[in-house]
């Protein structure tokens, strides 16, 4: 069995658990209570039995008696619904914990596929086409385009084992970011030329407007944008175009990758930039990838106080935007 499966089956036993001890503790403090009032009332009632009717002052020792019971049923009220609130509030406490923990298992092992299939898939890619540059005589046309996919899936790796690196560096506070001042035209034309490259039968074009410079971290930079290329490739027609525009007004400068792919849910919108999350729908299904890149993308964003933002596209597909302030 996984580790994570195992995990996961051993986080929904304490949940089970959890969710007993609470109706048992709530059940506990609900009998302590009827049984403390009835035994404050058994008590006062002994009490104003023993009294003499016919001596004096009798009605005032009643009311006495009557109002101690009182204050004491409002004392076990008081006390009750503290110790009802505290509970509650611990109760809620745990179970966001646990949910949490869950919720946190089921992507590691979806993860874990994930990562699995993206790493078997180019590394078999590959031995197939070195394999076959060894044992077979090819025309050089036939070589190069061996070659070139032999690229594309190593690329891939890279893209793979960078993202998954940075994560955990971003997470584990090991990355310092080193801003300068760099061209973020001339970086976004590198990037879209290195994804042409890459992707010769894809349609990729470009609107960038020269000379946007910003003051940010290259390497993260770098991976923002070939993250948004990457996300619109995987999610769009291979008869779809990918238009990569960046362009600057006022004090705003705004990076957007359009496509023309199926499209995400209003309700999913803000759900597509979190950890390990992949949308439920078939097309994101069948795409690779881990959930990775569009959460690095807005942790990138805000670490250069910028905004990262998600539309939809006309007729179809989307817009993901990242807005940079000057």
């Amino acid at each position: 069995m996984p580790f994570t499966t195992y995990k996961t089956k051993k986080l929904q036993l304490i949940f089970i658990v959890y969710w007993f001890l609470l109706v048992y503790i709530i059940a506990a403090l609900v009998w302590w209570f009827i049984a403390l009032s009835r035994q404050n009332s058994q008590m006062a009632q002994y009490e104003i039995q023993q009294l003499v009717k016919d001596a004096p002052g009798y009605y005032e020792a009643v009311q006495k008696i009557e109002g101690q019971q009182r204050r004491k049923e409002a004392q076990y009220i008081g006390e009750g619904v503290v110790f009802f609130l505290v509970i509650m509030s611990l109760a809620f406490i745990i179970f966001r914990a646990v949910k949490k923990q869950l919720k946190l298992g089921l992507q590691q092992q979806h993860l874990m596929m994930a990562i699995t299939h993206e790493l078997k898939t180019p590394i078999a890619i590959t031995k197939l086409n070195l394999e076959t540059l060894q044992k077979r005589k090819l025309e050089e046309q036939q070589q190069q385009r061996l070659v070139q996919n032999t690229i594309q899936e190593a690329n891939r790796l890279n893209d793979l084992c960078s993202n998954i690196l940075l994560s955990a560096q971003i997470e584990g506070d090991g990355y310092h970011i080193s801003k300068e001042s760099l061209n973020l035209s001339a970086l976004v034309e590198e990037a879209v030329q290195g994804f042409v490259a890459r992707f010769s039968g894809r349609h990729i074009s470009s609107q960038v407007q020269p000379g946007i410079f910003i003051y940010g971290d290259r390497l993260m930079l770098q991976m923002a944008v070939n993250n948004l290329i990457d996300n619109a490739l995987k999610y769009s027609p291979k008869e779809g175009t990918v238009l990569v525009s960046l362009m600057a007004s006022g004090k705003l400068i705004q990076l957007t990758v359009a496509d023309e792919g199926k499209g995400i849910d209003d309700a999913e919108k803000q759900k597509v930039f979190e950890k390990y999350y992949r949308t439920g729908n078939a097309a994101t299904k069948a795409a690779k990838g881990t959930g990775l890149g569009l959460y690095l993308t807005k942790k990138i964003a805000r670490q250069h106080k910028a905004k990262v933002a998600v539309k939809d596209n006309s007729p179809a597909g989307s817009i993901f935007a990242i807005t940079f302030k000057q």
